[in-house]
């Protein structure tokens, strides 16, 4: 991993932030949403889907692969700090219905954040299972799914996850991108000695 790392900033001032969450087929962070198609009413004669997918909307620390005729190959990490901020401004924009799919299509009704968190072991706010790696500053989110359409498109996999899409400012992370290059060839080495 020999590509400069370089770590989001957001200004609480500025036009800087999240602008939407997009349901993605191949999220950036690597991680797919989870479906939840579990029959929950007890009282009812017919049981109706709770149409959720929850996942990570941004993973503290991960670095995240990116390309640009401007830097070449580099990675980009979403420290806990940035995340809360970038969560901070979502919430106080109202942004809760900014969804829109391949990072092109806005999705005008239908699609509901019923929840945004953050993980903090501390207080208690432990990360889903299935992502218990997740580092505390990690951001999740959950939707509602009214949409008919858009709730095929999940079933079938069309989309598996979120990816956050936004104006980021970035600070190269010299420190990081070294120990990156240093613990990726010691995994080499070690790779190669146990063959």
């Amino acid at each position: 991993m020999d590509y400069p790392v370089y770590k989001i900033v957001v200004n609480e001032d500025d036009e800087t932030g999240v602008e939407f969450v997009s349901l993605v087929d191949k999220p950036a962070i690597k991680k797919d949403f989870l479906l939840f198609q579990e029959f929950t009413q007890k009282y009812s004669v017919q049981s109706e889907e709770k149409r959720i997918i929850s996942g990570p909307i941004m993973l503290a620390n991960v670095p995240i692969y990116r390309f640009d005729d401007i830097r070449g190959e580099y990675y980009v990490t979403f420290p806990p700090d940035t995340i809360f901020s970038i969560v901070k401004k979502m919430a106080r924009k109202g942004l809760y219905k900014a969804v829109n799919t391949d990072h092109a299509n806005p999705v005008d009704a239908g699609v509901h954040m019923i929840e945004l968190y953050l993980i903090d072991r501390e207080r208690g706010v432990m990360p889903p299972k299935g992502y218990e790696d997740a580092e505390d500053g990690s951001a999740f989110a959950s939707y509602l799914i009214d949409n008919e359409e858009i709730w095929t498109k999940v079933k079938a996999g069309e989309w598996k996850g979120f990816s956050v899409e936004g104006m980021f400012d970035m600070e190269q992370q010299d420190d990081i991108a070294v120990a990156m290059r240093e613990i990726a060839a010691m995994l080499k080495n070690f790779a190669e000695a146990i063959k």
